[in-house]
């Protein structure tokens, strides 16, 4: 795939602006803390929400980061027009969590016009390695974000 143009400095605030006051993230106390072209990065401070009935992080949170930090792995490649959606999502739990901060980096590992593949570690603060995860996304052409803000430099 072609390189892509530069991503518009103002549309990358107003993209982590507009994620951070979402429903979703807010509940789950995630946030996108970095996002460049086929890399993004979401951190989420552990607390009593997390947890599940044996005093760990549900697995859920876990795979929330997952998806999450795989699927703005992939976004900013895509025209200002297209969305994504998630056709699958395979993650590995390698160890439990139960304080401190969480960290998902995602990467794409193939970025395509229809079809992405991308990958995710879950960290914590010690570094240590809690999941794994790979994701398929599909575009969706008409399905984009409108920030306000052009999406690449002109």
């Amino acid at each position: 795939m072609r390189n892509p143009p530069s991503v518009n400095a103002p549309y990358i605030q107003a993209l982590q602006d507009l994620i951070r006051d979402a429903p979703f993230p807010r509940l789950m106390g995630m946030r996108l803390e970095a996002i460049d072209m086929d890399s993004a990065t979401i951190v989420l401070d552990i607390d009593e929400r997390h947890f599940q009935p044996f005093g760990i992080v549900h697995g859920g949170v876990l795979a929330t980061l997952i998806d999450t930090a795989t699927f703005w792995a992939a976004f900013l490649r895509l025209p200002p027009h297209a969305g994504l959606v998630n056709i699958d999502l395979k993650l590995n739990y390698l160890q439990p969590a139960n304080a401190g901060r969480l960290t998902a980096t995602g990467r794409c590992i193939r970025p395509g016009r229809t079809l992405s593949y991308t990958e995710a570690h879950v960290r914590d603060e010690r570094g240590d390695l809690l999941a794994h995860g790979t994701s398929t996304l599909m575009a969706l052409p008409d399905r984009g974000i409108d920030v306000g803000v052009a999406k690449f430099a002109a």
